[in-house]
């Protein structure tokens, strides 16, 4: 057995990973998802756990927070109010000020890099943003 495959091991057994039946099991694993994704270098047995707990996380949330069928705005627009944040918050995603706006009125197409960081982000499929 190799040494990613034992760590990999180890890190299921601390995290003890399942199907999330709770809000604040979904809340642990959303929070240990956003403590892993900020890592500088995650090791290969942290991004095997980073993409389970994803998965698991985007079951839970499809079944009890279902997006609803609308465009790549519309969902922006969604996430942004359900998150509470205003157009300057995504930055981050956009690169500025000026390009969030543009997204956000039509003026500019999303680019594959921002839906890549718009998914991150919100912890949802690229897929949504089609």
């Amino acid at each position: 057995m190799n040494a990613v495959a034992i760590d990999y091991g180890a890190l299921l057994k601390e995290i003890q990973p399942e199907v999330i039946q709770s809000e604040q099991q979904n809340a642990a694993f959303i929070a240990l998802l956003e403590k892993l994704t900020s890592m500088k270098k995650a090791t290969s047995a942290q991004a095997k756990l980073i993409e389970l707990l994803t998965v698991l996380v985007e079951q839970y949330e499809s079944r009890y927070y279902p997006v609803p069928d609308a465009g790549p705005l519309d969902i922006i627009r969604h996430l942004m109010e359900q998150h509470g944040l205003r157009q300057k918050d995504l930055v981050d995603v956009f690169g500025t000020e000026s390009i969030v706006s543009d997204v956000l009125n039509g003026k500019r197409d999303l680019s594959k890099d921002h839906i890549t960081r718009l998914s991150a982000r919100f912890h949802v499929s690229p897929a949504v943003f089609f």
